[in-house]
């Protein structure tokens, strides 16, 4: 910690860039007059008829104005779902799955997303904060303790967003500092499988300072008894705590200034690997004599020669965003710094005989620097530019242990790979008023950028400084016609492109090549009675070269690209009110996601004994991992007068159908579903509300992650069924 303090004074300096102005929308002035408009607002973001304001195109919009696939979810509704996380929002997010390997988020849009593990391999899923690229994909496994509104983004966002976000992007908003005094603090109690407690502890405070400077400061921390069963030793194991503080200053030193730092901390300690058992038994210990072999979830025994499985994980952020209004123009800038640490230990056979292990950390530390320009003069046309800088140095030792016989002596591998990352970019986007009701959107981007890569096995130098260059230009074309008022029409073309990356796990000097993407997408947004919303986006993607992941023969990992593959597909969003208090929601998905030529795909047969025959085979016209065909989901909440105060009932069902974990289509979860549940009261000057909850109420075996390789393919399991209760007050 005090290395992480050190670092952050030494780059200190270089945050304070200049900037600031408040070039805020009529409705966002008004939610900051009052400390008690911003939540009311919020809960009104997944409504019928009430506005929307998102930031999908870098500037305020309303949601049915904007041209583009785009869900903003409330905290209202993330909380009746059970969401905790970023990865969850696939239970509220149509054509969104929040994949994960231990301590890697892995998230993909309509099929398109990464399997990347190396330090440096960014998601072509881009996650932001509050604007701010989370670029280490170790860095995004993102708790949401105090929020606005989490926005998701489906399709290319080649342009304005830009970096790696070919596929989409999530940008996570939470609320800045108010001057008006407003504070809650929540606790929750629930209790899950093995007799498990699982608290949390969630506070948020702010007010005004000075006339000119006010703060907030919002604390999390949960801790989560073990819930999988140990049949090695007893007891049960899968121990989370969390404890992580963020809080921001917010200095208006004038109408036409304004500059935000945050200032976030977060470590997390986690037995996610401990919970890992083999997938159908599935592992080549079973051989052996003494094994014991997992035949029910959420049961392990790979605590074996003190394998812990652990997933420790800490994250320093420091951002500085400041706007300036020029006259008729705003200029914005966004800077930050993060530093991430991680320690993983994973048993790869997932039983008590000792035959794969891998000891990881990862050390990646990322700077970012944006500069943008956004139109602010009411003319037909509005217009955003900017230039966008990117740094990440990383490290990630690994010590890996793979034999598949317990007479061959035990002898670790020592990997030591050290990357390097630059890229900047320029981009331009406006938007022509050609009538009152039709307009057309023009918008590029060109990327350069530079990877740097060395590595050493067992104290050996293999290479150094490996070198590759890209550089790219991408655009979007928009063409939107206002029906009515209530009646939105757009058609987009799109590209994205992420760069060539190298495989740190690896012997090879020569960087995969980038993977591009072309995207036809047709949407309407429609508000067809006072108390209906439904909006529907068809889409057509073209994408090649896509950057897959897989564990090679010796339990390390194997990075190739896959030729292309074919997505096509739909959405529908339903949001009603039909009396008053009750909200209601629906989200129908349909992806068609095939690999149109994918012929020499690392693949794994399952073998009689246990483990699998690392192969090579030709996966083309199967299904891409990670991405069901038919996504479901219903969600609701009615609100009535009750005991002078308000109660409430509320719920959400998410369908899904088969998903895939491998090219071959062999290693599946079948189609399954997740319900969550609660029921409250709120008292009558609402500064108390009492609600009990279900999360998976009905405890559903779902992968979380299924992860085939030599060994085994072993398969962690989402949490059981949790149920529960909170209070929460508000001052």
């Amino acid at each position: 910690m005090k290395k992480s303090l050190l670092t952050t004074a030494a780059i200190l300096p270089f945050l304070l860039c200049p900037a600031a102005a408040n070039a805020q929308s009529d409705t966002s002035d008004e939610a900051d007059q009052a400390g008690e408009a911003q939540p009311k607002a919020d809960a009104q973001a997944d409504g019928a008829g009430g506005m929307i304001i998102v930031t999908a195109t870098r500037r305020e919009e309303s949601l049915q104005k904007v041209p583009v696939a785009v869900t903003a979810v409330s905290t209202e509704v993330l909380t009746t779902s059970g969401v905790e996380q970023v990865r969850s929002l696939n239970q509220v997010v149509p054509g969104f799955n929040g994949g994960r390997n231990q301590n890697v988020m892995q998230p993909s849009i309509r099929g398109v997303g990464s399997s990347g593990t190396s330090v440096g391999d960014e998601s072509n899923v881009a996650v932001y904060v509050d604007g701010v690229y989370q670029g280490d994909p170790y860095s995004t496994q993102i708790d949401l303790v105090e929020i606005s509104r989490v926005e998701v983004l489906r399709g290319p966002q080649g342009t304005v967003f830009g970096r790696n976000a070919t596929g989409g992007l999530v940008n996570v908003v939470t609320p800045d500092p108010q001057f008006t005094p407003r504070a809650r603090i929540k606790g929750s109690w629930g209790r899950l499988r093995e007799d498990a407690n699982n608290f949390d502890i969630r506070a948020y405070v702010t007010g005004g300072l000075t006339d000119t400077i006010a703060a907030d400061l919002a604390v999390l921390y949960r801790n989560q008894d073990g819930y999988a069963t140990n049949l090695l030793n007893g007891g049960a194991v899968g121990d989370t705590e969390i404890a992580s503080i963020r809080s921001k200053l917010l200095f208006q030193p004038s109408d036409q200034a304004e500059f935000i730092l945050t200032v976030a901390y977060v470590d997390t300690h986690e037995e996610i690997a401990a919970t890992a058992q083999p997938f159908e038994g599935n592992s080549l210990g079973a051989q052996f004599a003494g094994a014991i072999i997992p035949d029910e979830p959420w049961e392990i025994s790979n605590f074996a020669f003190g394998t812990a499985g652990l997933s420790d994980f800490t994250r320093l952020d420091i951002a500085l965003k400041g706007q300036l209004d020029l006259g008729g123009v705003i200029l914005e800038s966004t800077s930050s710094y993060m530093r991430t640490r991680v320690h993983q230990i994973a048993d790869s056979d997932s039983t008590n005989i000792l035959l794969g292990e891998t000891n990881m950390r990862v050390k990646p530390d990322t700077f970012t620097q944006e500069l943008r320009l956004i139109s602010d003069n009411g003319s037909p046309l509005s217009w955003t530019a900017g230039v966008y800088y990117y740094q990440l140095k990383g490290e990630q030792p690994l010590i890996l242990i793979n034999r598949r016989d317990v007479a061959t002596p035990v002898t670790p591998i020592t990997i030591e790979p050290e990357v390097e990352n630059s890229s900047i970019a320029a981009f331009v986007e406006g938007t022509y008023d050609l009538t009152p009701s039709l307009s057309v959107t023009l918008g590029g981007r060109y990327t350069t950028e530079t990877r740097k890569f060395s590595q050493r096995i067992n104290g050996n130098q293999l290479f150094t400084d490996a070198e590759e260059d890209f550089d790219k230009f991408t655009y979007r074309v928009a063409v939107q016609y206002e029906a009515s008022p209530d009646l939105n029409l757009y058609a987009t073309y799109g590209t994205g492109f992420k760069s060539g990356t190298f495989n740190t796990f690896g012997t090879s000097n020569v960087a995969v090549e980038p993977e591009t993407i072309e995207a036809i997408e047709f949407g309407i947004k429609s508000d067809p009675l006072p108390w209906l919303r439904a909006n529907l986006a068809t889409f057509y993607y073209t994408y090649d070269n896509l950057q897959v992941t897989a564990r090679a023969a010796n339990n390390a990992f194997v990075l190739q690209n896959a030729a292309s593959a074919e997505i096509y597909g739909g959405e529908l969003e339903l949001a009603a009110e039909p009396i008053v208090g009750l909200n209601l929601r629906a989200a129908i998905a349909y992806t068609h996601a095939e690999y149109d030529e994918f012929s020499n795909a690392q693949v794994f047969i399952p073998q009689a004994g246990g483990g699998n025959m690392v192969s090579s085979a030709d996966a083309s016209g199967n299904q891409l991992v990670r991405t069901p065909e038919f996504t479901l989901t219903l969600g609701g909440r009615y609100t009535f007068d009750a005991f002078d105060g308000e109660a409430f009932i509320g719920g959400n069902l998410f369908h899904s159908s088969a998903v895939y974990y491998d090219y071959l289509n062999i290693f599946s979860q079948d189609s399954y579903e997740l319900l969550s549940a609660e029921i409250g009261w709120t008292s009558p000057d609402d500064d108390l509300t009492f609600r009990i909850f279900s999360k998976n109420l009905t405890n559903a075996a779902v992968a979380q992650q299924i992860s085939p390789g030599p060994l085994a393919a072993y398969i962690i399991y989402e949490r059981p069924r949790e149920v529960g209760a909170s209070l929460e007050f508000r001052f």
